[in-house]
């Protein structure tokens, strides 16, 4: 075990010694976001531990803007907002270096009898990984995020309304050195920072939109890996908010090129050995045809898990990296899925999420979806060569709106999520679409002001 990863002796022994004060106990929520409360180390020791603590049910039935919301059946004030329980999953005991004498550790939320909120993200992707782990098989994940960072910091950017902000970079530095080093200290900060919150980082690149980049992570199993992804993603703007700088995830600030969360999944059965390579054309085994051909069955139906806001389906641009074709191809960039690597590194990348995803549910979809294609033995399609924007392949849901109909008619989401889940997932999208129907845009201000 790393340094940066600690045993419950080891978190005792810093309390003791004094180099470890607080410990942040932290569930990720519907939006994918860190939410929780930050313990004294010696209380989290003597009485979460053995006890658990408690939240407000409303953390997994509010909107992006905290509020309250009417219509979802596990809180509510028809049910007076009652507390859930947050169980310490000690497994991902961590230090976390941005914040001094500080650990962390992540929750399962329960009811009070100990039974899993059923739609709490990481209950969801708990529960396909229990359906892979009966046929004997572990996902291993890889999350690619991309990011813009602005010389403003945060609370000058909400002064100015998010708008007029300067970004790091004044032109494209995709794979630039010199563009990278432009703003290397933060870039070094966020490297070391999270391997010394355990996790294994492997590079940074500067990517197309103005003052975008992006840090890569080593694949790990699953859950590990979307614990990861909710730790970076708050640490990175935690860090740059230390740094007086600001960055965002969102998936599409501007007009130009998205924030990107490309997901790479691959399977090993318990001796460790890959599932999805095989004698079959390609290097593929039967299972990776069937898993592949039904992410391409079910992708539109489980979009909503994919891309959860207004804001996700705007990256969707013929020939701008993001995806408009459900297809899949050989290192081929513009399909929604994209396979790589041959033998035991043979995996698919779904190219359909953006910055903006939640990595629990997203990942859930995607076993979800390759499930489904085992269990209906569905055949894969040939592969897509050349040009996917400009195919006649289905299409990726085009609005939030789409994607929120199609989950709530799926069958088999219903079957593979279940119909509560269905149900809180789907108010949760159009609680986002009645938000953005009710927002006056500054698109609508600069166009009708005077000329309207």
């Amino acid at each position: 075990m790393s340094s940066a990863r600690l045993t419950l002796d080891q978190l005792r022994a810093r309390v003791a010694d004094g180099s470890v004060d607080t410990v942040v106990l932290a569930m990720t929520d519907m939006q994918g976001r860190l939410q929780g409360k930050r313990l004294a180390a010696d209380y989290f020791l003597s009485d979460v531990v053995d006890h658990a603590a408690e939240g407000c049910g409303y953390l997994l039935a509010v909107d992006i803007d905290m509020n309250t919301v009417d219509g979802y059946e596990n809180s509510s004030w028809e049910t007076g907002y009652g507390d859930f329980v947050m169980v310490p999953d000690l497994a991902t005991l961590r230090m976390i270096p941005w914040h001094p004498g500080t650990a962390m550790v992540q929750c399962d939320i329960t009811q009070h009898d100990g039974s899993p909120i059923s739609v709490s993200p990481r209950q969801i992707l708990r529960r396909q990984l229990d359906r892979l782990a009966a046929r004997g098989w572990q996902a291993y994940v890889g999350t690619e995020l991309e990011f813009i960072v602005f010389k403003d910091s945060y609370e000058a950017a909400w002064d100015k309304d998010y708008a007029k902000l300067t970004p790091v970079n004044q032109y494209n530095v995709d794979y630039s050195l010199l563009g990278t080093a432009r703003i290397e200290p933060l870039l070094r900060r966020l490297r070391n920072e999270m391997a010394g919150a355990g996790l294994t980082v492997e590079s940074a690149k500067g990517e197309c939109n103005l003052g975008q980049h992006e840090i890569a992570f080593k694949y790990d199993t699953a859950l590990t890996a979307c614990d990861d992804h909710s730790v970076y993603k708050t640490g990175a703007k935690e860090i740059a908010s230390q740094e007086n700088v600001s960055l965002t995830f969102m998936a599409k600030y501007n007009e130009r090129e998205g924030n990107s969360c490309h997901i790479h999944l691959s399977l090993r059965d318990a001796a460790g050995a890959p599932v999805m390579a095989g004698e079959g054309p390609g290097g593929f085994s039967k299972v990776m045809e069937h898993f592949l051909a039904g992410q391409l069955a079910c992708l539109a139906d489980f979009a909503l898990l994919l891309a959860p806001t207004v804001n996700s389906y705007k990256r969707y641009v013929p020939g701008s990296f993001a995806p408009t074709a459900i297809a899949w191809g050989r290192d081929n960039r513009t399909c929604a899925l994209r396979v790589v690597g041959h033998g035991h590194s043979l995996r698919f990348e779904n190219r359909v999420p953006g910055g903006d995803v939640n990595p629990y549910l997203a990942v859930a979809a995607l076993i979800a979806a390759g499930l489904h294609g085992v269990e209906q033995e569905l055949e894969l399609e040939p592969e897509f060569t050349g040009n996917a924007y400009a195919s006649d392949a289905p299409r990726v849901p085009a609005t939030l709106r789409d994607a929120v109909e199609l989950f709530e008619r799926s069958e088999v989401a219903a079957e593979a999520f279940g119909k509560d889940v269905v149900r809180h997932y789907t108010h949760a999208g159009r609680t986002e679409l009645t938000a953005f129907e009710a927002a006056v845009t500054d698109w609508e201000r600069r166009r009708g002001f005077e000329r309207l």
